[in-house]
């Protein structure tokens, strides 16, 4: 979507705009909505996921013709992620809507009593809970025993994580009984709640896996719902994990007259409530509950974005029920993202596995939301310039969504005199190669390549991958270990690795989680690689935006790896005739020339090369095979969907090399499209434009077995 478009009132929009930003609102939700409830790895702030909702919410009301099938209005969570068994919820686990402000809350008090017809002076009781932000559950009870466990998921359907919830060690109760408040056991009940880490525990298991070399979390929340949802229970049982009750799915057998009542009858069976929920009498109670918690946030012991307001009385909720997919007797009100003043001491330049080079904010510590922050993200140089952010300048810290500490203001009136501007280096920090920008990129990479210890670890973990060199028995925690005690720097010295192990006083077998079998498959797997093709040899060297296609195509053209060295340096040294006939592959333009220029400009990758291509026995010239009978030669050709009979990468390279086009998407162009179990939007499109679609045994049978 254009920034234009997005920056448009919703009120100045046409009904061809709304339609337009409605498609990309929906595409673009749905993919949060993954990364937060089906990986725990949210991608952009609360804040900013919330005001897109409210966009499309706002142009769903003026353009209600133009609602999709699959609007965000219609759905919650994400649906549940492969490895779990699927558990329908008895009744669906709905969302809430959220307020942000007095007159939000107010707005949502007379809605109701407009829908009860309330008089003004009738009061509504309502509960205040504090809103956790960690991972959802539905708990189901049938006569009164545990009987399965589910995470909210697309709120139809969840994931069963019944033995992970029964690891906790203050969790659920595993059975009801009658001698609490009810005076009898309901014969079904589904108990909703939140499990959650507090901040001392998250800090210190962060502490504990930072130590293990194991994954680091980058919040709580992220840390609990990662934690719940582990295939292994025992993991799980390690963490540190809590949960409060706080609401109900499906009552058979039972009936409470208020909330407050049920809330507590949950702490009478064993469940953990909430100490901080208030009943409010008025919503002048409600607005003070808010005021109250805001200014104890920091002092709690686990982390909250809001508090969570419902209607007391039991029956009327039910006459309220439900309007899309959110209740209308409750609603969530957002904390305001919380900010500090502090100094920006020091601004510092990480390279990232990728070459990107991120400047970072070194700040003095300050408290943000009850969290310690001594770092904060600049994005990029443009971000840099665009807010003149200087060493020695004071500035505001936020905490965005109350995870990421971001620079929002510098304050220009405590700017003190020495303040320079700050100058981008225009090399590498780690490795010293030259720094090479996009010229439709704001950031800057470096060119160190297979050398910059910075990117090492992630380019060997690439160059051993399935489709590059395809060396088994090398995973990424053994190129980790093996780069850390300096056995393997550089792709070669996986080459060299066996003639030193037999010289060195420690060999990989009489190390642990060794064995001298285990070796000897290492070796012979590693081995069995010295004789590579050109096209993997190409793309095993990570060379940024050469995938696949880009180095079959560099195969094709260049035919041996002699040549293409040798055309590759030319460029390096700005022959105008190397870098024309470069450009000049199809699909091939000045941005992936300029990477390839950059790349082999540094002596270092072209050494790097050379050391590899030594240790190899050979690297066999490209080879174009015989298309002349070939039935789908010239036709572009797109994969959707699960292969069964041969791996999505292997089709992709059989269609190559039969003289066909492969595409990622579907367009107008698209001649023919291979469609196997679970194809969504590519098949849609290819139905809508016409396009011929065949299956998987259609495909084997037209290109000959």
């Amino acid at each position: 979507m254009s920034a234009s478009l997005r920056k448009k009132p919703v009120t100045d929009l046409t009904q061809a705009e709304a339609e337009k930003e409605l498609k990309n609102l929906a595409g673009e939700i749905a993919a949060h909505d993954v990364a937060y409830h089906g990986e725990d790895a949210p991608t952009i702030t609360d804040a900013e996921y919330d005001a897109l909702c409210r966009r499309n919410n706002a142009i769903e009301a003026r353009f209600p013709k133009l609602i999709r099938p699959d609007s965000p209005s219609k759905k919650v969570g994400a649906a549940v992620a492969s490895g779990f068994k699927k558990v329908k919820h008895v009744t669906p686990m709905l969302s809430l809507d959220n307020v942000f402000n007095d007159d939000d809350v107010r707005d949502f008090d007379a809605r109701i009593r407009r829908f009860l017809k309330l008089g003004p002076d009738e009061k509504i009781e309502m509960t205040a809970e504090p809103k956790i932000d960690g991972l959802s559950f539905s708990a189901r009870y049938e006569k009164g025993k545990l009987a399965v466990v589910a995470t909210r998921g697309d709120g139809v359907e969840g994931e069963d994580i019944t033995a992970n919830m029964r690891t906790l060690k203050k969790g659920l109760p595993e059975k009801l009984t009658s001698s609490d408040l009810l005076g009898r056991v309901p014969s079904l009940i589904e108990v909703r709640g939140e499990v959650y880490m507090t901040k001392s525990d998250f800090f210190a298991m962060n502490e504990a896996q930072a130590k293990k070399g194991a994954k680091i979390f980058a919040n709580p929340r992220n840390a609990a719902a990662g934690s719940i949802r582990q295939l292994d229970a025992n993991i799980t049982a390690e963490r540190p994990l809590k949960i409060f009750a706080y609401s109900a799915g499906a009552v058979d057998g039972a009936e409470w007259s208020t909330h407050w009542e049920f809330l507590g009858q949950l702490a009478a069976w064993g469940f953990p409530t909430n100490p901080d929920a208030k009943l409010c009498k008025s919503l002048d109670d409600v607005l003070a509950a808010y005021r109250s918690l805001e200014g104890r946030r920091a002092k709690l012991a686990y982390d909250i974005d809001g508090i969570v307001y419902k209607v007391n009385r039991i029956d009327w909720q039910k006459r309220l029920g439900f309007v899309s997919r959110a209740p209308r007797w409750a609603t969530a009100h957002k904390f305001p993202a919380q900010q500090a003043e502090t100094v920006l001491e020091k601004i510092e330049i990480q390279v990232g596995r990728t070459g990107a080079l991120t400047p970072v904010a070194r700040l003095t510590p300050v408290t943000v939301g009850g969290v310690v922050v001594s770092n904060a993200t600049l994005h990029n140089q443009d971000e840099i310039e665009r807010k003149d952010v200087r060493e020695g300048d004071t500035v505001v810290i936020q905490r965005a969504g109350d995870v990421i500490p971001q620079i929002v203001e510098v304050k220009l009136d405590k700017r003190p005199k020495s303040a320079r501007k700050f100058k981008f280096p225009d090399h590498c920090p780690v490795c010293g190669s030259k720094a090479h920008r996009e010229a439709d990129e704001a950031v800057l990479r470096c060119t160190g390549g297979l050398f910059c210890k910075a990117q090492a670890v992630e380019r060997l973990r690439h160059f051993v991958s399935r489709d590059a060199f395809d060396i088994e028995g090398i995973g990424e925690k053994n190129i980790e270990e093996f780069f850390a005690e300096g056995l393997v720097k550089t792709p070669a010295d996986l080459f060299k690795l066996e003639a030193r192990d037999k010289k060195t006083l420690t060999p990989l077998s009489a190390r642990e989680g060794w064995g001298a079998q285990s070796v000897k498959k290492l070796f012979e797997a590693i081995n069995a690689r010295r004789t590579i093709t050109l096209e993997r040899f190409i793309y095993a060297l990570g060379i940024r935006l050469i995938g696949q296609a880009k180095a079959r195509l560099l195969a094709q053209n260049y035919g041996s790896f002699k040549e293409w060295r040798k055309a590759m340096l030319d460029v390096a040294k700005g022959k105008a005739e190397a870098r024309a006939q470069l450009e000049g592959i199809e699909s091939f333009g000045a941005s992936v020339a300029e990477e390839l220029e950059a790349f082999f400009a540094e002596k270092q990758n072209v050494e790097a090369i050379d050391d590899l291509y030594d240790q190899l026995e050979a690297v066999e010239d490209f080879v174009q095979a015989d298309t002349s009978n070939s039935k789908i030669a010239g036709l572009t050709v797109v994969f959707t969907g699960n292969l069964v009979s041969m791996a999505r990468s292997e089709a992709k390279a059989k269609a190559q090399s039969l003289g066909a086009k492969v595409a990622g998407s579907v367009s107008a162009k698209t001649n023919l499209v291979v469609a196997g179990p679970g194809a969504g939007s590519k098949l849609k499109e290819a139905e809508k434009l016409g396009v011929k679609v065949i299956s998987e045994d259609d495909f084997i049978e037209l290109i000959g077995g």
